[in-house]
């Protein structure tokens, strides 16, 4: 690991999303200065630890109200530092900080709309009923920590309710951009689509989502604008309700991976695996059949080939939802054909521009509008031609 990947490794966490290991809460004493007054569990962070970062967590005023973050070796502590000014505080202020302790490796950015809400529940408490510093912290507080700690980590919400103050907690996950969408894929739903107020183009769009539609098609059939419908799928794709797979054809070539194994272990996926591309839920196909069926797909054997030889309409197997299935589950991947003109000066057909081996035969026929077989035996007649397969 060279010393970038460390960095990055170490101070963004590689994107883990770790559980919260404790909550403490915080507050400077009049007297005995910034001491630890609730945490759960117990004893979690040391009085020694918590006393040489205590700076850093009940902090000068230029940092109220401002989410920090302290990295230690075991540690990673997320806060946010408050100050309630009133005279009827000693010294006119009082001071605290809710803190969340995570793994010293774990992202902590999907806590910080929680620390800052919790902290704002707190303060409404303590300005309603001096909740706070007026020593119900070792009675009321615990309880309320311990109740967001494991209802957080197992559930990723939490709702409060202490008296006339109530507030709803909730983990957001943070996602990282989806990819861009292209004209050539195919997008599946993997699960069913939620029943909210969608905008009017996705209402115009997912009737066309059937698992073998292309982008470029389904905009054509909805009539809806491309790159609307990209932006649509793309909404959909980051939601995790649609998966993008490439599009079927019966010249594809598709290779198993070592997940093939799993087809063969794991029972709960040989369930789904056989509701999932049976011609007919009443006669499922067998497994030895589907699994055979998966392990002839090599290199050089086009899908077609494989229907000829094990002819699944006999076996109720139905190839096209045996391929999108091994596709999404991993089973197996496609092999791509990439035409690259060697001759640039040679007379061939018109898509010269396309062939330069970083577009694929799926790309050049969703943009041309020629059918995959008629292109590929026009490039396989052409001797300037070469097809790449990956």
């Amino acid at each position: 690991m060279n010393s970038e990947e460390y960095i990055k490794h170490r101070f963004e966490g590689s994107g883990k999303e770790g559980p919260i290991r404790c909550i403490f809460f915080c507050e400077f004493h009049h007297t005995a200065g910034p001491i630890i007054s609730c945490q759960v569990p117990e004893n979690y962070i040391s009085k020694e630890l918590f006393d040489s970062i205590s700076v850093y967590i009940i902090t000068k005023a230029e940092l109220q109200r401002s989410t920090i973050t302290v990295t230690l070796t075991d540690y990673k502590i997320l806060g946010f530092p408050v100050r309630i000014d009133d005279n009827k505080y000693a010294r006119n202020a009082y001071h605290f900080n809710l803190c969340f302790v995570c793994d010293s490796d774990a992202r902590t950015v999907h806590y910080e709309p929680v620390v800052m809400k919790l902290s704002d529940y707190l303060i409404a408490m303590e300005v309603e009923s001096c909740f706070l510093s007026r020593g119900k912290i070792l009675d009321k507080l615990p309880p309320i920590l311990r109740e967001v700690l494991e209802e957080l980590n197992t559930k990723g919400e939490c709702a409060l309710t202490e008296g006339p103050t109530a507030t709803h907690l909730k983990v957001c996950q943070i996602r990282s951009d989806p990819t861009p969408v292209y004209d050539h894929q195919v997008p599946v739903f993997i699960k069913e689509l939620p029943p909210q107020q969608w905008d009017l183009t996705t209402q115009q769009v997912t009737p066309y989502i059937d698992g073998f539609n292309h982008v470029a098609r389904i905009a054509l059939l909805s009539d809806v604008e491309n790159n609307l419908v990209k932006a649509c799928v793309q909404n959909l794709v980051y939601y995790c309700v649609v998966a993008l797979v490439p599009l079927f054809q019966y010249g594809n070539i598709y290779c198993t991976t070592p997940k093939l194994k799993l087809l063969a272990q794991d029972a709960e996926l040989q369930t789904k695996c056989l509701e999932y591309v049976a011609r007919s839920q009443r006669q499922p196909p067998t497994l030895r059949d589907v699994f055979r069926f998966f392990a002839s797909m090599t290199r050089g054997t086009t899908i077609r080939d494989l229907c000829i030889r094990h002819n699944p309409v006999n076996l109720r197997i139905n190839e096209r939802k045996l391929v999108q299935f091994g596709v999404l589950e991993g089973i197996i991947r496609r092999i791509q054909k990439y035409p690259v003109l060697l001759n640039a000066e040679a007379d061939s057909i018109d898509l010269q521009k396309s062939l330069t081996g970083g577009a694929s035969l799926d790309e050049i026929c969703c943009s041309t509008g020629v059918s995959s077989l008629h292109l590929e035996d026009q490039l396989e007649k052409d001797h300037n031609v070469v097809l790449l397969c990956k």
